[in-house]
């Protein structure tokens, strides 16, 4: 397959690095997913690329195929509560040092999707600003975060199914927000996460 020229597969070729991503930190409702993945570093498939510029199929095709070929993956999540007490920051940063302590494989370097982190456990790491669209593990771990959150969000749509979760997976479009005026706030809304037209409304 041929690579993708804008995605690079390794920062240091002698490290052994694991690239982690989070999703779902804009929405109003559900947990933010968070991923760490350990990519052989000859990985390369034409779709992958920023999970946010791939389409729904292409996220879909990917997840088993990075869940197949990586050295040790992970993928864990921060509830709707948890984010309100350490807001979403703190959260996305938690998911994914949670994800990094669950991999088989102990990585010697972390890719760090955005521009802020926190050390932990001894772990040596830089922040990537856009780092989706630069390296093929980050990439890789944003595949997973957004697949596995979007999954979660379609089966809590099941139970709440007034507010178009299949379709907006918490994040404030006008049908979650007229759906919030109208039938009021679930368990899995983010009390932290006030939108000012819904103030007089709220809990």
């Amino acid at each position: 397959m041929h690579k993708e020229p804008h995605l690079l597969n390794f920062l240091h070729p002698d490290l052994v690095e694991a690239g982690c991503d989070e999703a779902g930190r804009g929405p109003l409702a559900g947990p933010v997913f968070a991923a760490a993945v350990i990519m052989p570093k000859d990985f390369h498939h034409p779709l992958l690329n920023d999970s946010k510029k791939m389409t729904e199929k292409a996220r879909e095709t990917l997840r088993p195929i990075i869940e197949s070929e990586a050295l040790a993956w992970a993928v864990e999540e921060v509830s709707a509560e948890e984010i309100d007490t350490i807001n979403i920051l703190n959260a996305s940063i938690t998911g994914m040092q949670r994800a990094v302590r669950r991999l088989s494989v102990k990585p010697d370097f972390l890719l760090i999707d955005g521009n802020r982190f926190k050390p932990f456990d001894g772990y040596r790491y830089q922040c990537v600003v856009k780092g989706d669209a630069k390296f093929t593990s980050i990439a890789a771990a944003s595949v997973l975060a957004k697949t596995y959150r979007d999954e979660y969000m379609r089966k809590l749509a099941e139970e709440y199914p007034r507010y178009g979760w299949e379709r907006n997976m918490g994040y404030p479009t006008k049908e979650h927000v007229d759906a919030i005026i109208r039938y009021g706030y679930t368990p899995h809304h983010r009390k932290s996460f006030h939108l000012k037209q819904l103030e007089p409304t709220l809990f």
